[in-house]
């Protein structure tokens, strides 16, 4: 905007940013960060934190928090800028809620998770006492900005991660989404997700691929971005997960244990008639081909029945479980039996 441009070019005020990144992100594009600020003339503090599961607490973002005091930041016209993957985002994002009871600030995902995930929404958060998530809030960014370029210097394994989520919102929500993880996902994990010339016949499948992905998380969660109604197809895969994840740290990433719940799910799914035996196996052939983990020898019965107690506790009273009733399309359903589970929990581990 013009306009924007010349208030802020004429202001007798130097233009401040104050910058949170994750610490492997700072080394691979801190100096790019720096000389960008540097060349538009703007004061910042650029702050370089490990970012991890491990260190997502609340004695991180106090970390944060006295070095934005330390900065004199104006929380009405310099938005904090968190560049990082999903961990780095919610913790500056709960930081910068809690500052002066809400700062504005600005997402910049740098993983394939982050960018299809964290990008989106409402909820930033900290673990607490060995839980997924248990301290945070509702604040939503005042932008996301979205660069893909980022996702090619992140390991393989990652891609793969942000697949899972990727997955989730296909089944749940388009067949179209999981007829191109199907058909490009080899390519998708070969070339990173980068729009590459000389590979027509793959279409922009990367770009394709986000967008969609995107823009079903966005219909999902943009009429509930409080959560106010329980009932979300996002869920699936985060039944199990939250606890399998915390527990088996680091073993799986987010995605991968998301995966795992998804995997156990597709049975769940099978073992009530809302999947044929085709329609599982197209399901767990996709997985593979994303190279997603399919089990883990940590989600054993007793965790199962432990995490589904804690769904109820929070979930109303009603354990509200996503489930696909085909390739792309799912329901809610509040009447699983506990014999239907654990023939599905059998069938898993046999396989």
């Amino acid at each position: 905007d013009p306009q924007q441009i010349e208030l802020a070019t004429a202001s007798k005020r130097k233009l401040r940013r104050f910058i949170v990144i994750d610490e492997v992100v700072d080394k691979l594009y801190g100096s790019k960060v720096r000389a960008y600020f540097r060349e538009n003339n703007v004061q910042h503090k650029i702050l370089s934190l490990p970012t991890t599961e491990e260190t997502k607490s609340m004695d991180l973002v106090l970390n944060i928090l006295q070095e934005v005091q330390s900065f004199s930041l104006d929380r009405r016209t310099e938005p904090i800028i968190a560049i990082g993957g999903g961990v780095c985002l919610d913790i500056a994002g709960l930081a910068a809620s809690l500052y002066r009871r809400r700062t504005p600030y600005i997402r910049v995902p740098t993983t394939l998770l982050s960018y299809v995930d964290a990008s989106v929404g409402a909820k930033n958060g900290v673990n607490f006492l060995q839980c997924k998530n248990k301290l945070g809030g509702y604040t939503p960014p005042v932008a996301s900005f979205l660069d893909r370029s980022f996702i090619q210097s992140i390991p393989r394994r990652h891609i793969s991660n942000g697949l899972g989520e990727i997955l989730k919102m296909a089944l749940m929500k388009h067949k179209g989404l999981f007829d191109l993880l199907k058909k490009h996902g080899k390519y998708l994990l070969d070339t990173k997700f980068q729009s590459c010339n000389g590979f027509a016949h793959h279409g922009d499948a990367a770009l394709q691929t986000t967008r969609i992905a995107i823009e079903t998380m966005l219909e999902e969660l943009a009429p509930n971005l409080w959560e106010d109604d329980l009932d979300r197809l996002v869920d699936f895969g985060h039944l199990i997960s939250p606890e399998l994840e915390m527990r088996v740290l680091p073993s799986l990433m987010h995605g991968e244990a998301v995966n795992v719940d998804m995997a156990f799910m597709t049975y769940v799914a099978h073992a009530r008639g809302l999947l044929g035996s085709g329609e599982k196996e197209q399901i767990l052939q996709c997985m593979q081909g994303l190279e997603l983990p399919v089990w883990h020898s940590g989600c054993s019965w007793a965790l199962i029945q432990r995490a589904l107690r804690e769904r109820l506790k929070h979930g109303g009273g009603q354990p509200r479980m996503p489930l696909p009733t085909g390739l792309g399309v799912a329901d809610i359903f509040n009447d699983t039996s506990e014999e239907t589970l654990e023939r599905a929990y059998e069938l898993w581990v046999k396989d």
